[in-house]
């Protein structure tokens, strides 16, 4: 990144001409320059209330950095920087999230398993900048969050904000799976993927799972179920965002592995069992690998105007040193 010059006459102009003129004046003046004593014959010489010398520099230096940006903005100023483009379209993925209160179950290495799914999530996004990446929420109900998208700040920030019980108590798998197949359906990308991350089975919604899963199949699209977490007595802690109670304790996580992978096979898709923090990770590396898109990048040259930058802020420069002059100063100076 740097600054280039359309007319760098102007620009050499100002570097040396300003502080030439400045250097000659202070040299010059006094040959010109009569001094005449204020205050009565023989009296005090006249002197001012404040000490003027620090005033009249500083008034010298905004004058010249004004009139050294008037040059500069003369000289045509461009801010020059590359920018890397996409050359080809990467993958669509679409992340399901469970967030109901089970997955605040504490057995991912310190953490509960939606902490641990939003930190995989989130690194497996920053790997992948050419792709577009989308999020779902899973609980009762089922909601599209973030449509699948490049933006990655906005894919961060409502990530950050999702909070379990945000969607319920339940487990809508087979809602959840319906619309992610709506969202990704129209999809041109050369793969397209839906990620389910869950710990329960479904006991909410209308549509069966496995129903679902058979249509993400048909449609061609690789549907990732990853069952996080363990079974039998897990602690759990979470802050109910509604009431903002701090709920912990231990619960009976009911969990079936064999559910799960049979929603997997349903979609001829691939089933992942993630009991703990290392099989949860290694289940992100493995869909790293196989929805893999060979992309191509090049980089482009961007130039932006400063002109209009440079102008008014020795307009505003200028003027100011005008100001104190004439209503400060009474014009002395």
């Amino acid at each position: 990144m740097n600054i280039i010059f359309e007319r760098p006459l102007f620009f050499a102009a100002a570097i040396i001409l300003i502080p030439l003129f400045y250097v000659l004046s202070r040299y010059l003046k006094p040959l010109f320059a009569l001094s005449l004593p204020l205050g009565p014959p023989g009296g005090v010489p006249y002197k001012p209330p404040v000490n003027l010398k620090y005033l009249v520099r500083f008034l010298k230096v905004l004058e010249g950095l004004g009139i050294f940006l008037l040059f500069s903005a003369a000289a045509g100023p461009h801010f020059v920087y590359s920018e890397m483009v996409w050359l080809n379209r990467g993958a669509d993925i679409l992340f399901v999230l469970d967030v109901s209160p089970s997955m605040a179950g504490m057995d991912m290495g310190g953490r509960n398993r939606f902490e641990a799914s939003r930190i995989l999530i989130r690194d497996f996004a920053e790997r992948r900048p050419q792709d577009a990446i989308g999020l779902m929420a899973l609980g009762d109900d089922a909601a599209l969050l973030v449509p699948l998208t490049t933006d990655r700040e906005s894919f961060y920030s409502r990530l950050e904000a999702l909070y379990i019980g945000e969607m319920g108590d339940g487990t809508a798998i087979g809602t959840a799976l319906s619309l992610a197949a709506f969202h990704i359906n129209g999809s041109t990308a050369p793969r397209r993927a839906i990620i389910l991350i869950t710990d329960g089975e479904n006991n909410a919604g209308s549509i069966h799972p496995e129903t679902a899963a058979a249509m993400i199949g048909d449609m061609g699209v690789s549907l990732w179920v990853i069952g996080v977490g363990s079974g039998g007595m897990v602690p759990i802690s979470y802050v109910d965002q509604t009431s903002g109670i701090l709920r912990s304790g231990t619960y009976d996580s009911r969990y079936d592995p064999e559910t799960l992978r049979s929603l997997a096979e349903s979609a001829r898709g691939y089933w992942i069992h993630a009991p703990q923090a290392e099989a949860f990770s290694q289940a992100f590396s493995r869909i790293d690998d196989e929805e893999m898109v060979i992309s191509r990048s090049g980089t482009i040259r961007r130039e932006e105007s400063l002109y209009a930058v440079f102008l008014i802020t020795a307009l505003v420069l200028l003027w100011s040193l005008r100001a104190i002059r004439r209503y400060a100063l009474g014009a002395l100076l």
